[in-house]
């Protein structure tokens, strides 16, 4: 099979990432410029500041990536690109700088290589990547995971489970129905007046108190491999007001400067998530028991507790299990040119009409 060497690139939301990936040799680089300084008075993503920021970002976070791993773009065969899900401005930027690579290798000296090549005829392959199968398959950038496995991906947008049968062969087998994971923590985080984004805030309060569940949030009792936190959240909300914590007339938390009940919110939220998460895998296995593994992967993998939870389920079930390192859960560009690189192996390629959601 013939080996690549391919440039993945990552702007689905409100990072600007760049890797380099060898079929043989592995991943060469990572880069990344996260924008979470940026988002942060606001709460959350604006999605124009995200899209002007990568506008500006992308040329030398590339740039970086090429030469991290001390390569031109002569040296790329494939340039692949998220181009779903995401913010449409953002997601436009990346593809449209991805199109510009690619096709102005094919001419000479074209000034859309913005000085990256020197190379004059040598056409670059296209590749839009799906960016939720990028994070399915981030676990194998550091680990060889057996087929086939159960995969939790839980990020910001999107949590979901799938069968993963083989390198672009997965099934879905439940997905989020309404707020995701971490829609979740940054949505009760806010109910508290807790920085963006929430996960991260919400995990150190917890570990404060030893992840204890002191207000017991009620956990879905339904038979379905589906997510949906938007009760969770709810369930949340009217409990701060039945404590006094929170006015729904005036969207006010109450006890700001009450740290110990800020922290056993926390903790106890964190532990419901946690069971949740269990919860779906217990019906995962019972419908598919051949499974060889379970990875947990997105950027809910980047808290410890839930990890650690998961860790311990899966040793209950003799079931080995994998997550990728922190800077491979969040948004990067590594698991980009890693999906890139095997569906360039696979003969996947896209033509240049290729475009958002495609």
């Amino acid at each position: 099979m013939k080996p690549f060497l391919t440039l993945g690139i990552e702007t689905s939301c409100d990072e600007t990432a760049a890797a380099v990936y060898h079929s043989t040799q592995g991943l060469l680089s990572s880069t990344l410029y996260s924008q979470i300084e940026l988002h942060k008075k606001f709460g959350g993503v604006v999605p124009e500041l995200a899209s002007r920021s990568q506008l500006e970002k992308i040329n030398p976070i590339v740039a970086a990536a090429l030469e991290q791993a001390q390569l031109t773009l002569d040296d790329i065969d494939v340039v692949a690109v998220t181009n779903k899900p995401g913010l449409p401005g953002s997601l436009l930027v990346g593809i449209c700088f991805a199109k510009a690579l690619a096709y102005g290798s094919t001419l000479p000296r074209s000034p859309l290589i913005l000085s990256l090549s020197k190379d004059e005829g040598r056409a670059k392959k296209l590749v839009g990547i799906n960016h939720l199968e990028g994070h399915a398959f981030s676990s194998f950038i550091e680990h060889n995971v057996p087929f086939p496995h159960v995969c939790l991906t839980a990020s910001g947008g999107h949590t979901s489970l799938y069968l993963i049968k083989d390198f672009g062969d997965y099934e879905v087998l439940g997905e989020t129905q309404d707020d995701a994971a971490g829609e979740a923590f940054d949505k009760i985080a806010k109910l508290m007046n807790l920085p963006y984004p929430g996960g991260p805030v919400i995990e150190k309060l917890a570990r404060e108190v030893n992840f204890q569940d002191f207000f017991h949030y009620p956990r879905s009792k339904q038979k379905t491999l589906d997510f949906s936190f938007s009760g969770l959240k709810t369930a949340v909300l009217y409990d701060l007001v039945k404590q006094n914590a929170y006015d729904l007339s005036t969207k006010t938390f109450l006890r700001p400067h009450d740290e110990q009940f800020q922290k056993e919110v926390a903790s106890s939220l964190l532990v419901c998530m946690a069971d949740i998460f269990e919860q779906k895998l217990v019906l995962a296995l019972e419908k598919h028991p051949g499974v060889k593994a379970i990875t947990f992967v997105g950027g809910v993998a980047c808290n410890a507790y839930i990890v650690e939870r998961l860790k311990t389920f899966a040793l209950a079930h003799n079931i080995p299990f994998f997550h990728p390192s922190r800077k491979y859960c969040t948004d990067n560009a590594a698991m980009i040119a890693f999906v890139g690189n095997y569906k360039a192996q696979q003969g996947l390629f896209n033509d240049f009409t290729l475009d958002i959601g495609d």
